[in-house]
């Protein structure tokens, strides 16, 4: 997208090699969906909400351009002929169709990724900041402290009334506001409020 520029071979010289990084991406994409079946049953609930439903495809979207964007440059890498050493080796034959999809979609896909990240940090900020919920916790993970399944799978901790309020590290009480339906913390935790 941006050509041989002098900043472009700048950027890139300052870190690994650009298909090294990608070849990584896939290792990690398929040791993480391999985690995630052998752990799929442990997950928490999923919403039911329009919210609940686009964080699935956001996911799901994630997942795949994690790992189609490499392959797609790996099945390049091979079309070209070139090869790429150590894992590719050189055929010395150019196959187009090879080629093509990479040519077309690779630079394309990696914008439409950056921008999926970008909403996936945000989303994770204003579950954070905005909804008081335990996603970003879930996901972070809890340092120094251990959850139960309860709160794994309910986001709220285990064997407290819903209605009580929630320790900071101040040692101030702070309410936590709760749906009026389902007395479960507002926002996108809640269907009744979010949906």
């Amino acid at each position: 997208m941006f050509g041989d520029r002098e900043w472009v071979r700048t950027v890139t010289s300052l870190g690994p090699g650009h298909g090294t990084v990608g070849l990584l991406v896939i290792v990690l994409v398929v040791i993480r969906a391999i985690w995630w079946t052998v752990n799929r049953n442990r997950r928490p609930v999923q919403s039911t909400t329009i919210a609940g439903h686009a964080a699935v495809v956001v996911h799901a979207s994630l997942y795949l351009l994690m790992f189609g964007i490499p392959a797609l440059a790996l099945l390049r890498a091979y079309g070209s002929g070139k090869g790429w050493e150590p894992w590719i080796p050189a055929s010395g034959v150019e196959v187009s169709w090879m080629m093509a999809p990479a040519d077309r979609l690779h630079s394309l896909l990696a914008w439409g990724l950056s921008v999926l990240i970008a909403g996936h940090v945000t989303m994770a900020l204003v579950h954070r900041f905005a909804l008081n919920d335990q996603t970003l916790g879930r996901m972070a993970g809890r340092l120094g402290t251990a959850t139960t399944d309860e709160e794994a799978m309910t986001g709220r901790p285990a064997g407290r009334d819903l209605k009580a309020a929630s320790q900071t590290k101040a040692g101030q009480l702070r309410r936590v506001p709760l749906c009026n339906v389902c007395q479960r913390p507002r926002g996108l935790s809640c269907s009744c409020c979010f949906g």
